[in-house]
């Protein structure tokens, strides 16, 4: 009869177990029927024991707050400190805390360079915001349509020309600091020599070279330091530079796009390579041979008054930069040759002043005057005083 018993205690046993699971699978996985996945709201407290409440102090003390160091682009703050030292009464000893005296100012010095440093570059930073966000909003006011001469875009535009000298001014600064760490470079060489001289001096005794060695490991710290400095501003100065100088052409662009009330686009003299200072125009063809065998890149008929022709031809030679950078292009100015020669006269100057003005607004556009060569023509071919423009 003790078979029967155990075949019912082992059937109790896993209906409770069943329950178990169940009960188990309920309280970790949340209810999907639209109820509140904490149930009846009933809360049932059971202490911790003795060895959860141990783990849980050793876990808090491994695991204490750690205060969070400042991430910047660029550290440049010492992370040691220079351990104080007693006098050993030599010479040497002398000349090692006059040593040490100097490498503590080397160091103040290289960390207020650094806090100068990261001032001005913040300073240069919110003046760039304040600047972009003026252009944007006159850009987005052209590209919707205004007026030509708009005074409200014209006191945005000079509100950006003064952002733009503010950071020139920032630019300033960081060159002067700049010669500051170039200073502090020159004093730690000469700190680092001082101490290796030393170390050949008569008269030490053993603690004397070793407060030397640590100062030696202290200013050659400082002259990575240094170096990292001098790395952040050169490299900086050289971005701000390069930015103010793109900037200010697309600035002359702008103040060609307010004065006739419709967006061209960025400065000519930004897109594609960067356009060189030098004497890059190549022999001049023979504006003849240009209209009779070559096509023409913009033809602009001077037919009536006030030609709307800057649009249409920024868009032209902007596409030609693209798709080739280095282009040049040779404007000429054809004229009629039609009627008696006091007529064609007549004709050949009024062609030509209609070509500098097309000169003068690509000036304006940011193209390099040494990117266009100009000349004139006359053709039977044409009715009206015409600008032809032809890339190279």
């Amino acid at each position: 009869m003790v078979a029967p018993f155990r075949g019912i205690v082992l059937v109790s046993a896993a209906a409770f177990l069943l329950a178990a699971c169940s009960f188990a699978e309920d309280a970790l996985w949340p209810s999907l029927t639209g109820e509140a996945p904490s149930g009846s709201g009933e809360e049932v407290y059971i202490p911790a024991s003795q060895e959860e409440i141990r783990d849980e102090a050793s876990y808090a003390e491994t695991a204490a707050p750690v205060s969070p160091r400042p991430i910047t682009q660029a550290s440049y703050e010492p992370d040691t400190a220079l351990t104080a030292s007693s006098p050993t009464g030599t010479f040497v000893g002398a000349k090692v805390a006059q040593q040490r005296s100097e490498l503590e100012n080397l160091k103040s010095s290289v960390n207020n360079r650094r806090i100068q440093f990261e001032q001005v570059r913040n300073t240069a930073r919110q003046n760039s915001q304040g600047y972009f966000a003026t252009i944007a909003a006159v850009t987005a006011r052209l590209r919707i349509g205004t007026t030509p001469g708009n005074p409200v875009l014209v006191s945005q535009w000079n509100a950006a020309q003064s952002e733009l000298d503010r950071i020139l001014t920032d630019i300033a600064a960081l060159n002067t600091l700049g010669n500051q760490v170039a200073a502090d470079s020159a004093m730690s060489s000469y700190l680092l020599d001082s101490v290796r001289a030393t170390f050949g001096l008569q008269g030490a005794v053993d603690e004397d070279h070793r407060q030397l060695a640590v100062i030696e490991d202290e200013v050659n710290r400082n002259v990575v330091l240094i170096d990292r400095l001098l790395g952040g501003l050169r490299e900086t100065i050289g971005r701000y530079t390069n930015y103010v100088n793109a900037e200010r052409r697309n600035l002359s662009t702008l103040a060609l796009a307010i004065k006739n009330g419709e967006y061209l686009g960025p400065s000519l003299a930004n897109q594609g390579d960067n356009y060189s200072s030098g004497p890059v125009r190549s022999a001049a063809v023979e504006p003849q041979s240009l209209v009779d065998e070559r096509r023409p890149l913009v033809v602009i008929r001077f037919d009536r008054a006030n030609v709307e022709f800057k649009q249409a031809l920024y868009t032209a030679i902007s596409t030609a930069l693209e798709r080739r950078p280095q282009s040049t292009f040779d404007l000429v100015a054809v004229a009629p040759n039609m009627g008696s020669p006091a007529n064609v006269a007549l004709a050949t100057n009024a062609s030509k002043r209609h070509a500098e003005t097309v000169l003068q607004a690509l000036g304006e556009m940011g193209l390099p005057s040494n990117r266009v060569t100009l000349s004139s023509t006359t053709s039977p071919g044409v009715q009206t005083n015409e600008v032809h423009i032809y890339v190279r």
